[in-house]
């Protein structure tokens, strides 16, 4: 699976007629900072994606390419002897690890570190382990409920899990040079909450998500996620991965208990029976609830999982992100 192909040009972000002045100010802001202030997508990632995307994995060369990253290399070897992977031996070589591992979760391994040190570009300190205790919860869940649910694509449901709130980052970063310039602080409740986003910043993280994934030349199912993970209705190329990321993401919010305002009481578009079950809006503390026996069974494995999960994403993540910072 290769995620560097897809349409090249950049999202045209149109409506600003349609905000005040102050949402379309920050609008042109984040616009810019998409077009020419965001970190570099890192080179490493998209190259080793495509050595181990071909029908031919060439294992040292795409070692070759984590060794010549220094920082990457190291990551990859903290997360790869991490308590997530319960490996029985230390791993001390890339070359190891691809063995141990296998080449597809090495090139998430290493999409999943990278995005770790991107987004440390973007987010402040204390922000960071959130935001990627989520996404990184996110990916591995969506790569779980892809195998329960007969999605073909199961490292691409992990990539496109832990790539889909990436658009938040711009938001930071106007946030932070907000706070520092002007003493503009955002609403408490904006983060992951589409409605006031666009109230406050004049467009949301999905549109500003769709936007960076088609200017990194992501392929159109990235760019579906991205976009439409709170109106997967909407999905145009990959319905059932948006599906997937939108139940994850729901399943997320019940269980830190906040639910996102932007998802309609309606349930999600069922599609056919391969597809995600179709979480209803929770109530109160409630955890969501599937509509049929077969996905109430499944959302009883994803909470399961998730138990499973939580400490050692925790570790994982402290693991990495200690390296980087």
């Amino acid at each position: 699976m290769d995620i560097i192909s897809g349409p090249s040009n950049p999202l045209s972000l149109q409506g600003t007629s349609l905000i005040g002045v102050d949402q379309q100010r920050r609008r042109q802001r984040l616009e810019a900072i998409i077009d020419h202030g965001l970190p570099p997508f890192p080179n490493t990632v998209l190259e080793l994606t495509a050595i181990l995307s071909g029908p031919s994995v060439d294992v040292k060369r795409a070692g070759k390419v984590i060794r010549a990253d220094p920082s990457l290399s190291a990551q990859v070897l903290r997360l790869c002897n991490s308590p997530m992977f319960g490996l029985r031996s230390r791993v001390v070589s890339i070359e190891q690890a691809t063995i141990l591992i296998g080449t597809d979760r090495l090139r998430s391994l290493a999409m999943t570190c990278s995005l770790v040190d991107y987004s440390g570009h973007g987010l402040p300190g204390d922000q960071v382990m959130n935001f990627w205790q989520h996404s990184f919860l996110a990916a591995l869940l969506s790569e779980y409920l892809a195998k329960l649910t007969d999605y073909s694509e199961k490292e691409q449901a992990y990539i496109a899990g832990l790539l889909h709130d990436i658009g938040q980052l711009p938001q930071w970063m106007l946030a932070v040079e907000e706070k520092k310039e002007q003493k503009v602080i955002p609403p408490v409740d904006w983060t992951d909450n589409t409605p006031v986003e666009r109230s406050h910043f004049g467009m949301d993280h999905c549109e500003i998500g769709s936007s960076m994934a088609l200017t990194w030349n992501f392929m159109p199912s990235f760019i579906d996620v991205l976009g439409y993970h709170h109106d997967p209705q909407e999905a145009q190329h990959d319905p059932n991965l948006v599906r997937i990321i939108a139940n994850v993401e729901r399943f997320l919010f019940t269980k830190a208990k906040v639910a996102p305002a932007s998802v309609e009481e309606s349930s999600l578009q069922a599609g056919d029976s391969k597809a995600v079950g179709v979480v209803s809006m929770p109530a109160q503390n409630d955890l969501p609830a599937f509509e049929d026996i077969e996905s109430q069974v499944l959302i009883e494995k994803l909470n399961s999982e998730y138990d499973r999960l939580l400490p050692l994403v925790d570790l994982g993540l402290t693991s990495a992100i200690s390296g980087i910072r």
